[in-house]
């Protein structure tokens, strides 16, 4: 008997959180207009990532979004920690925009993130999963 099941293989464990987000796109091959610095929040976290639910500058940034031609750089600013953990990231995929909305879903994957802040994610996850 076969089951078409998916298992999803995860490298860290995620929660769900509500912690804001300032980030920036970046790219060497595509010009990026500079329009500064967005804000958003992530509704989950974990040591290899985070969903992102913010604003993208237009639609057709998409394609240069998902094939890695445009990364974010993302201040993430967890409670209890004096300055914001830096990562660059690369956007895996990204959810449909609500009509009217501006704003989207975008799963991260750090590309680079150094081992002091990404220990600083762990501990706060492991945290969140104790008080709870």
């Amino acid at each position: 008997m076969s089951t078409n099941q998916t298992i999803e293989k995860r490298d860290f464990i995620k929660i769900h959180t509500d912690i804001p987000v300032r980030y920036k796109f970046l790219s060497r091959s595509i010009p990026v207009e500079s329009e500064g610095i967005y804000e958003g929040t992530t509704c989950n976290l974990s040591g290899s990532g985070l969903l992102l639910f913010g604003k993208v500058p237009g639609m057709s940034w998409i394609p240069g979004l998902l094939m890695g031609e445009i990364l974010l750089g993302i201040n993430l600013l967890l409670p209890n920690v004096d300055v914001p953990l830096k990562a660059l990231a690369r956007i895996s995929w990204v959810e449909a925009f609500e009509k009217g909305s501006d704003k989207c879903g975008m799963g991260l994957r750090f590309k680079e993130i150094s081992k002091e802040h990404q220990d600083e994610i762990l501990k706060y996850i492991i945290k969140a999963q104790i008080t709870r």
